[in-house]
């Protein structure tokens, strides 16, 4: 973070309505400014009598603020913004780079606040996933039946990108609204089912709403860990299901913080880790390639396209990678050193959660067991299947689970 500038920066919110729509504190404070800094788009609203130079932001942008405000220290600065700035908006980056003190920050109506008053939607119950400058595939974490939902829009061919993947991720008979322009003179809206999408691209200032519609047979996805097994591709290195399920419980992933997974498999672990919160990281670390884009593709489809892959084996893989609040270790227990590698890596009450199905690696856990407590629990499940005539139970390889939350206050055994 940068030196506090003076006078502080003023951030000014303005929608489709341009210069009309702006109250007289945001135009005062425009006509009052020395530079204003904004998108094309946003410097052409503004009027003759605003004579302060106008600088166009640079691509990309993150990297150009610190450089830009500093050169011009001392002045009288405004920053133009798309609606609210602090609502996916410019203002995170600036109260980052110059902190929040330095900032005056005039919201404007954001786009979701319109469109919620166009369609007669609660903003509280609707979710909001952007897809500016973020992948397509993200918005397929959000996608379940009668679930109303608003998309920030890249750009004009947006919409018939959500149209695409609603259709492919079984959301087809999903219906869309796309809102132009809102709040200005030129505001329209278009609307249509997903699977047969055929507007031409449009105003590239856009919203998408969309009325969630799962197809008739398509794959149901809930919201907790413990997905069907067969949302996966895989080669059979796959967490199942209720095991899967009982392994995210006791990693118990909360908003922000970060998983490292070794072994990653199918990466079923990691994926659901992220499903449970957007803020939420993780790193599966996975040393045969094919798995590894395995992995690649499973998060793309079942929409956290953010998962970071490493392609590597642990423990020397893990060097490089941020602190992790939780451990999960599906495979390579036995390798010399992944256990210790992987406990020192832990901060107090870092939770670290293993699974096995050998008896070597049963061994080694229940000696971490007795070193450092914890949970040591055998999971066992049976499906029916059918036997002869009648039906009776297959039982799957029991798993051998070691949870535990690291403690420094522990006294731990030699």
């Amino acid at each position: 973070m940068t030196a506090p500038i003076h006078p502080p920066v003023t951030v000014v919110g303005i929608g489709a309505d341009g210069w009309p729509g702006l109250p007289e504190t945001s135009r005062a404070a425009l006509l009052d400014a020395e530079s204003v800094l904004g998108g094309a788009r946003q410097l052409a609203l503004l009027p003759d009598s605003c004579t302060a130079e106008r600088v166009p932001w640079p691509a990309p942008l993150r990297p150009a603020v610190p450089g830009l405000l500093a050169e011009r220290a001392g002045r009288r600065i405004a920053v133009l913004a798309s609606g609210d700035p602090m609502f996916y908006g410019i203002g995170r980056t600036l109260t980052e780079t110059v902190g929040a003190a330095a900032l005056r920050i005039l919201p404007h109506p954001s786009s979701v606040a319109y469109a919620c008053a166009r369609l007669g939607r609660p903003v509280e119950d609707t979710e909001v996933v952007t897809l500016v400058g973020r992948p397509a595939d993200r918005l397929a974490a959000a996608l379940h039946d009668g679930r109303g939902l608003l998309v920030l829009s890249a750009g004009a061919d947006t919409p018939a990108q959500v149209a695409a993947l609603l259709t492919d991720r079984g959301f087809g008979p999903s219906r869309m609204t796309v809102l132009e322009q809102l709040g200005g003179e030129a505001e329209s809206a278009h609307e249509g089912v997903a699977q047969e999408w055929d507007h031409a691209p449009g105003d590239p200032l856009n919203v998408i709403a969309i009325t969630c519609v799962r197809a008739p047979g398509a794959l149901r996805l809930g919201a907790v860990p413990g997905l069907p097994d067969e949302a996966y591709e895989h080669d059979g290195q796959l967490t199942k299901r209720h095991v899967r399920a009982a392994t995210l419980a006791a990693l118990a992933p909360a908003p922000g913080e970060t998983l490292w997974d070794i072994g990653g498999g199918s990466g079923s672990i990691a994926v659901e880790w992220l499903r449970t919160h957007p803020s939420c990281r993780a790193y599966s670390v996975e040393r045969h390639p094919e798995r590894a884009a395995r992995i690649e593709r499973n998060a793309a489809r079942l929409g956290v396209p953010g998962l970071a892959v490493v392609h590597g084996a642990a423990p020397d893989a893990l060097a490089e990678l941020p602190s992790p609040d939780a451990v999960f270790i599906g495979g390579g227990l036995t390798v010399p050193g992944l256990l210790d590698a992987c406990w020192e890596a832990l901060a107090p009450g870092g939770r670290l959660v293993a699974n096995t199905v050998t008896l070597e690696s049963e061994a080694l856990l229940t000696t971490w067991y007795r070193r450092h407590g914890g949970d040591l629990t055998k999971l066992s499940v049976a499906h029916a299947v059918p036997v002869g005539g009648f039906t009776g139970w297959r039982q799957s390889m029991p798993v051998t689970q070691w949870s535990v939350v690291r403690n420094e206050n522990r006294v731990e055994e030699r």
